[in-house]
């Protein structure tokens, strides 16, 4: 078997994925007695459950809320669908703790509105949003997105020949929709869900702003105050194996099933009329969508106004959005450069193992982004002290952490183009190489944007990455944000929050649009 350039080059970006994995594992090891102690410890199971319990309940409700949505926008024929679809799919743009920071300021027993409720019938407090219940909306919030574009594009690809079988059968739509489409459905749902949980499982931000100790805000607190690392490092790979487990199986689930056509073509769905009750769907879905956003770009518009009504002098903003933009790009370009070798190989490489070539890197996107950073950190101060807080490690921890949502869509566009393309032109006589650019590349080029869009919008809101590989004196929106609202300055946080909604929203809404866009040339 003939290993290709592309191949080896995939194996070498996957085993620098596990460098931060493998350090933990040795960490832990050389703690001995003391990490198998923190292991054991009844702490640490009742941290875990409260990780697995927040995670399923935020996946579960995420599923319930995208499932409805997807169909009311992909099967339903009222105007302006795909514009509501866009407005459905932006707060995946939000980061978890600028949401976090507006459901304090809103529903907080001195928030906005306990305060509007005291003025018009004298309530004086609101019952506490902190804990389970301000942590659970929150990342429900920001994490329905991932279920909701999942089972859209599963039902954009479904193809209406089974359910007409089984209205030839005289089952009714409902029994149609309940017995055939939605078990079709179930791969998409699935991976939804666990996107939702792993994001979940490795939140930091809205756990530590609503004050839900979880596995991840522990390691944290383990690594911030203890001189004895290898504790936390042994939470860490806890950690690590969870999302392993569920990452294997979700693997094996999928290997296992088959829900496709194996002859003839597909053809695009039939929408349906609406009806009343779609009607009223579409109403429950603008009021959830411009709830989701509102909630955030709302109430950071209320405290900048009232900052500048009242003269209060607000930090600068100019050094925290260069920086922001200028880290978001770079992240971008080495992440997109680095994955597109490994979707490559997967997509078109030889032999059972190179599908297997990114599973290290899901395994390491399982780390919250706090352990991440934590182990570059530990990682660089023993082997190589000279990149300690520096731009390049901050941009290789960036790598690291997106290479996953990287390689995902590159992958997804490879295996859409006809692999005889570049077989026609190598008959022409033209090398491998220039076969690729001259044919492939330009193929790719969309899937190449939408990564890195995707990495660049994700990168200008991760926090943990940020605080811990940040040089002294680097200051992002993200940083900026968090340094503001850690000491209940709200208004300092405001236009941070606003410039990275604003950073966030545009590309998430042209990535969107762009899909939909697709999506209607495909279908017409």
């Amino acid at each position: 078997m003939v290993i290709r350039p592309s191949e080896v080059v995939a194996l070498v970006v996957a085993s620098i994925a596990l460098v931060p994995v493998l350090y933990l594992v040795w960490r832990a090891l050389e703690g001995g007695e003391r990490a198998l102690a923190s292991l054991t410890h009844p702490r640490t199971a009742w941290l875990v459950l409260r990780s697995l319990g927040l995670a399923v309940a935020v996946a579960a409700s995420s599923a319930l809320v995208a499932f409805p949505l997807a169909v009311l926008t992909e099967r339903v024929a009222f105007p302006g669908r795909r514009w509501l679809a866009i407005l459905l799919a932006v707060p995946l743009a939000v980061p978890s703790y600028v949401m976090a920071y507006a459901v304090v300021a809103a529903l907080g027993p001195r928030g906005t509105l306990a305060s509007l409720l005291e003025r018009s019938i004298g309530l004086t407090r609101l019952p506490e949003v902190y804990g389970f219940f301000g942590a659970w909306l929150t990342l429900t919030l920001v994490t329905y997105p991932y279920t909701f574009l999942a089972l859209r594009a599963a039902l954009r690809g479904l193809d209406p020949a089974f359910e007409e079988v089984a209205r030839t059968l005289h089952a009714g739509r409902w029994v149609t929709f309940w017995r055939v489409t939605v078990p079709l459905l179930g791969p998409a749902l699935l991976s939804g869900m666990l996107l939702t949980t792993l994001y979940v499982l490795s939140d930091f931000g809205a756990i530590a702003i609503l004050r839900y100790p979880t596995l991840t805000y522990s390691i944290y607190n383990q690594y911030r105050l203890s001189f004895d690392r290898s504790a936390a490092a042994a939470l860490a790979v806890l950690l690590v194996v969870l999302s392993a487990i569920l990452l294997i199986a979700e693997r094996h689930w999928q290997r296992r099933a088959a829900f496709y056509r194996t002859v003839g073509t597909r053809r695009p769905p039939v929408l349906h009329r609406p009806g009343w009750g779609s009607w009223l769907g579409l109403s429950l879905a603008l009021l959830w969508g411009s709830f989701a956003i509102g909630l955030p770009a709302g109430m950071a518009t209320f405290w900048f106004l009232r900052a500048r009504s009242l003269g209060e002098q607000l930090p600068g903003i100019g050094e925290p959005l260069a920086n922001s933009l200028l880290v978001g790009s770079a992240a971008g370009l080495v992440t997109v450069a680095l994955a597109l070798p490994v979707a490559w190989a997967v997509v078109r490489g030889n032999g059972r193992y190179v599908s297997l070539i990114d599973l290290p890197l899901w395994i390491a996107y399982g780390l919250p982004g706090i352990v991440l950073a934590l182990a570059l950190v530990s990682f660089s101060v023993r082997f190589l002290p000279w990149l300690y807080q520096t731009l390049p490690l901050l941009i290789v921890g960036y790598a690291l952490r997106f290479l996953p949502e990287a390689t995902g869509i590159l992958r997804a566009t490879l295996a859409q183009q006809n692999p005889r393309l570049e077989e026609a032109a190598r008959t022409l006589g033209l090398r491998p190489w220039r076969a690729w650019l001259t044919v492939q590349f330009p193929l790719t080029l969309p899937g190449i944007g939408s990564a890195f869009a995707l990495v660049f919008l994700t990168t200008i809101k991760e926090l943990p990455v940020t605080l811990l590989l940040s040089p002294i004196g680097f200051t992002t929106l993200a940083t900026a944000v968090w340094n503001a609202t850690a000491d209940a300055f709200w208004s300092h946080a405001a236009l941070p929050t606003l410039l990275l909604l604003g950073i966030g929203v545009v590309p998430m809404a042209l990535f969107s649009w762009w899909q939909e866009r697709g999506a209607g040339r495909s279908n017409g």
